[in-house]
């Protein structure tokens, strides 16, 4: 039962994490005597590599997975990774553009191959990752969302979809990355502000060149495929233009002046130039007005044949060139800066192309509105609740979504074309011969689709897919629905918005109860963390150097709405890890083999003493908040007050407090009851350290991970112990500030005066006397029920308890007011300064939000200062 001189996390968690592994600790099955409880991890991709991002949403999930399983319930937490179409495929693509090769050249079967190649070596390495963080996932279950089971729900799922009509292929403008050379997604083209241009092009009129109609556009590369320009009916200024046709200019097209109500008379000139394949509101225009439809672009971004004299160029060089040719015909009236919202691809962080395209689409309206309402209605309820506006605002405006990728790694749309372009939906190529030869007899040919789908599609299954959706089976029936979801806001569209529609629309049911949308891991400047910046933390860094447990704990007492980390902080972790240790090591060294091994955990409640009765009263009371901080998902309050408990309560008092009389075996089963449930409680926030301590006790547990969690027991919980002893610690406290507060020296023993008028309380200092001239390092101590008269005495006030310390003859009275009134003058004239900054239009208009933040901060800080000095002074007699 004994513990090394030093604690060593390497050792630890090498050793546990194997001991997890070896007898299958995690593992869930159905079991009708006990409730189930249920996450699905956010998978994450087969290129990942752990982050603090990462670091952070499995901790959170592990703590309450850890403090369910104690709870009785039958706990499966789900594994898995997503194959991360465009992620994926770009990385091997990378590899390939080393060789001097393509995909192309590799064709896409042996391309296929070599993405499988890399999976089977590298796909597995952030699963690794996350065991190394402790995570307490059922790891033989972990799903891939491209393993052969997930795929047979994919298809079925698109299947279903497709027969009632939810699922369409249409020509429309989409989001194109020609980097990727695919569809996005809305989503997945994020709107980043730009400082453009807005470049004024004069459009000659046919008849009369002289004239013309300025257009402003900030895309002048597309106006190769314009078809008309449009003006608002109501504007004035052209309604007599109204049916002209125009010249367009370097291409010498002939296109028309049209009405439409979508113009704004009011942005640019109040015409626009209409590019029905480049714009997904001139698409509109076009269908509407019976435009032509002129695509200028090959998928790559470059211009093709219908560009003319441009053919060839990329878009961004045809625009310089279109520019310097419009200027040198007179044609460019002039540009002015312009600031707009422009897509980027979500993965290469090109600028995307509004792109007229055939793809696949579902419909997501009639989905949404159920998901809509189980938020609404708080069946499925958010946390932090201000990311319910968020979702129904999505959800409201929600438009269909765009599902066919134009890449090879993903689920292949399982879509079947004959030689006459006959489309059959199927879930394999068998069953589309099926479907094609009741109409095309039995030598029909079938071609597959060649596109894939979103990686969102496979993934928005994940709640049910991976419990074998769609057979009907024991885990299915059992684990489903499950109960909360952690994840970050950046997929909240992405992810959960569709799991929600899925979980209705395939099971009938929310695929969870309980959202927890947690903050962002940024920098000690508020940055995010990202490689470009040079300010990520390397979380497997720090496990190596700190120990997994001060990662986590750390992690999450710095958590708030966001986490700002720097490495000096996971210092916190590893102390308050070091702390456990040394304490358990302590009281291992300090009890019998008697009460080691004996029944410590039923106390009788009669042979406890004061100190005993209040550490008990402590850890229960303490038991109740942080079962309800967590039941709230708050867990940083959960964590504080683990370690306030453990750390102040129990380190700093109890053991201080029973130091003279370890030998009483009350006084040793006290401290290793109070040792083993500590442990309980810290486990579920730093598995590791607690489960080697815990595995010197002498329990029946398998391991602290099994064992169970505790229950306040009433008949050892005594709240008029807890008030007592509470008292006491108070007085001492209190005496420790003043010796503090006027720099009395460690070692210098001081005098002190208690008064009080109570009977009860007075008995209750007399019976404590000893305790309190030791911790508080007093040299005399009067009890009275009067106040002394004495000079230069400060005092403070517990309750009805008045503390008196004469100061006389141990410190410099007068050296001790200078020096006080020197520092509240100090920190007035900086208050003053800050006031002056905070109250400047001038530097609240240009600093950054953060830096504002901060000096408001320092301003609380010093007000708050400034007072206990002057409380200070004042309370001198």
């Amino acid at each position: 039962m004994e513990l090394s001189s030093k604690y060593n996390p390497q050792e630890t968690q090498d050793k546990w994490l194997q001991f997890w592994k070896d007898e299958n600790i995690f593992h869930a099955k159905p079991d009708a005597d006990k409730k189930p409880f249920t996450i699905v991890i956010p998978p994450p991709n087969v290129t990942g590599i752990l982050h603090m991002g990462h670091a952070l949403n499995n901790t959170l999930q592990d703590i309450l997975v850890r403090y369910k399983r104690m709870n009785g319930f039958e706990v499966l937490w789900m594994p898995g990774t997503d194959h991360a179409g465009i992620a994926t495929q770009n990385v091997v693509e990378k590899q390939l553009a080393k060789e001097g090769r393509t995909r192309q050249d590799l064709g896409r079967e042996e391309f296929l191959k070599r993405l499988w190649s890399w999976k089977k070596e590298y796909g597995d390495t952030i699963i690794h990752q996350l065991e190394r963080l402790g995570s307490s996932c059922d790891w033989p279950r972990v799903r891939f969302t491209m393993d052969d089971a997930y795929s047979e729900a994919v298809k079925h799922a698109f299947v279903s979809l497709h027969q009632k009509g939810l699922i369409y292929q249409g020509k429309r403008i989409i989001n194109w990355c020609p980097r990727c050379q695919t569809a996005l997604s809305d989503e997945e083209a994020e709107h980043k502000e730009k400082n453009g241009k807005l470049y004024y092009i004069k459009y000659p009129l046919k008849d009369n060149p002289n004239a013309w109609v300025v257009v402003a556009t900030t895309r002048p590369e597309t106006m190769l495929g314009d078809t008309a320009v449009a003006v608002n009916p109501q504007d004035e200024r052209y309604r007599l233009l109204i049916g002209k046709t125009l010249i367009l200019p370097l291409v010498d097209r002939e296109i028309k002046i049209i009405a439409d109500d979508f113009v704004a008379s009011d942005f640019g000139t109040g015409a626009v130039k209409v590019t029905p394949a480049h714009d997904p509101n001139d698409f509109m225009m076009g269908e509407r007005h019976q435009l032509t439809v002129i695509n200028v672009m090959h998928p790559d971004g470059r211009i093709n044949k219908e560009g003319g004299a441009y053919e060839g160029l990329d878009r961004f060089e045809a625009r310089k060139r279109i520019l310097v040719d419009l200027e040198e015909r007179g044609l460019l009236e002039k540009e002015e800066d312009h600031k707009n919202a422009v897509g980027h691809c979500y993965r290469c962080d090109t600028m995307v192309e509004p792109y007229l395209s055939k793809q696949w689409f579902v419909k997501m309206k009639p989905l949404a509105n159920r998901a809509l309402e189980a938020v609404k209605s708080q069946e499925i309820k958010i946390h932090p609740t201000r990311w319910i506006k968020v979702y129904t605002n999505w959800m409201e405006d929600i438009h269909d979504w765009c599902i066919s990728r134009q890449i090879w790694w993903g689920h292949r749309i399982p879509v079947w074309y004959d030689e006459n372009g006959n489309a059959y939906v199927a879930k394999s190529q068998e069953e589309a011969y099926l479907q094609a030869k009741v109409t095309q007899g039995a030598n029909v040919s079938l071609t597959q689709d060649e596109d894939v789908l979103d990686t969102w599609f496979s993934s928005w299954l994940w709640p049910f897919a991976t419990l074998g959706w769609p057979k009907d089976n024991l885990d299915l029936k059992y684990f489903y629905p499950t109960n909360t979801l952690m994840t970050a806001s950046e997929i909240l569209f992405f992810w959960v918005a569709r799991m929600v529609m899925a979980g209705f629309e395939f099971m009938g049911q929310k695929p969870f109860s309980d959202v927890l949308i947690h903050g962002t891991v940024r920098d000690a400047k508020g940055r995010k963390m990202s490689k470009s910046l040079g300010n990520a933390i390397d979380p497997l860094e720090i496990i190596h150097e700190y120990g997994a447990d001060a990662l986590r704990f750390s992690l999450i007492i710095n958590s708030g709405q966001d986490i700002f980390i720097s490495k000096e902080k996971f210092e916190i972790g590893r102390n308050f890890a070091n702390k456990i240790w040394n304490a358990s090591r302590l009281v291992f060294m300090n009890c019998s083999k008697e009460a080691m091994e004996g029944d410590y955990e039923n106390l009788e409640f009669q042979n406890l003493d004061l100190h005993s009765r209040w550490i008990i009263a402590r850890f229960y009371e303490t038991l109740i908040r942080v079962n309800a901080s967590i039941e709230a998902f708050h867990y940083s309050e959960a964590e504080v007050l683990v370690q306030d408990f453990f750390w102040g309560d129990y380190c700093d008092w109890y053991l201080e407090l029973i130091k003279a009389k370890f030998t009483d075996i009350h006084i040793q089963k006290t401290a290793l009851f109070i040792l083993k449930n500590s442990l309980k409680l810290l486990h579920p926030f730093m598995p590791f350290v607690t489960e080697e301590i815990y595995s010197k006790l002498q329990t029946r547990d398998q391991c602290l991970s099994l064992s169970a969690w505790p229950v306040r027991s009433e008949k050892l919980f005594c709240s008029q112990a807890a008030f007592q002893m509470q008292t006491v610690i108070d007085i001492i406290t209190a005496i420790r500030n003043i010796r503090a507060q006027w720099n009395v020296k460690p070692g210098e023993s001081v005098d002190v005066c208690i008064v009080c008028a109570d009977t009860l309380l007075t008995d209750l200092v007399a019976q404590n006397k000893g305790d309190i001239k030791r911790l508080a390092r007093l040299k005399d101590f009067v009890l009275d029920t009067k106040a002394p008269v004495l000079k230069n005495s400060a005092f403070a006030l517990v309750g009805e308890i008045k503390i008196v310390v004469p100061l006389d003859g141990i410190i410099d009275i007068n050296a001790e007011k200078n020096r006080m009134m020197s520092e509240t003058a100090q920190k007035k004239k900086a208050m003053e300064g800050l006031n002056s900054r905070l109250h400047n239009a001038d530097f609240i208009a240009r600093a950054p939000e953060e830096i504002i933040q901060k000096e408001k901060e320092r301003l609380e800080t010093l007000t708050k200062e400034v007072k206990e000095l002057e409380a200070l002074l004042a309370n001198l007699t």
